[in-house]
């Protein structure tokens, strides 16, 4: 999917955690050639091209164009998997596979993990015990910075912005380039929803904060491009 992955364990291993972390690498790979919309044989360029039906495609297109759906009516529009008129769901579908590999990595005993989809992260249990995970957020406009760092157990943290690939989320409403905020950074249970509403928060500028605070579960830090910066009441800041 155009991006790198990659796993923090931080369970003794075990040969049942072995085998779950192969299982979610070739998982991810799966993912990949279903949905990547840089592969043009994916089912997922394949089905928006009109090459193929949904009913051709695996089970699993469906069921993630039924979480953009989810996305897309609690965002108000403002998440879409269809930008500039393609279908294109990456914005919900590099967390759901990211949370799929830290729910397999779980279910083999794996209880305290980072699964890492390309600075999206499921975070599981502890970093040690009784020590949170510390995620360092990269700040938009100043390279080799922090913006703020997370702290959390149990947590999902989700960033957008166009620090890593420019002015690539566009404005649903519009067809153009968003340029209201510099990055947005939401936190929540799964990673699933939270890179969709990362998606939409950024898309929706300096507005998304009133939506944010009406999401339970889910808080959010936002950089504008003047560098000055918002946050959530509830957000797990450890800066």
């Amino acid at each position: 999917m155009g991006t790198v992955f990659s796993f923090d364990i931080r369970d003794t291993p075990t040969a049942a955690i072995h085998r779950a972390l192969a299982e979610a690498v070739r998982g991810l790979h799966h993912v990949d050639a279903v949905f990547s919309t840089y592969r043009p044989d994916s089912a997922i360029s394949r089905l928006g091209r009109g090459e193929t039906t949904l009913g051709d495609c695996p089970p699993e297109v469906r069921d993630v164009l039924a979480l953009c759906s989810t996305a897309a009516e609690t965002s108000h529009g403002w998440f879409t998997a269809t930008p500039g008129g393609g279908l294109d769901p990456s914005g919900l579908v590099k967390g759901w596979a990211t949370e799929a590999a830290a729910q397999l990595l779980h279910d083999a005993g794996a209880h305290n993990t980072c699964v890492n989809g390309g600075g999206d992260l499921q975070l599981r249990g502890e970093a040690s015990p009784g020590t949170p995970w510390r995620i360092g957020v990269a700040h938009p406009l100043s390279p080799g910075e922090l913006a703020t760092v997370v702290t959390g157990r149990d947590l999902a943290v989700a960033t957008s912005g166009t620090a890593e690939r420019g002015a690539h989320i566009l404005d649903p409403h519009s067809g153009r380039p968003a340029a209201g905020l510099a990055s947005v950074t939401v936190t929540g249970p799964r990673l699933t929803l939270t890179d969709a509403y990362a998606t939409a928060a950024f898309a929706r500028g300096e507005d998304a904060r009133g939506w944010l605070e009406s999401l339970e579960g889910y808080e959010a830090l936002a950089v504008r491009p003047d560098g000055s910066v918002w946050r959530t009441a509830g957000f797990p800041s450890g800066d």
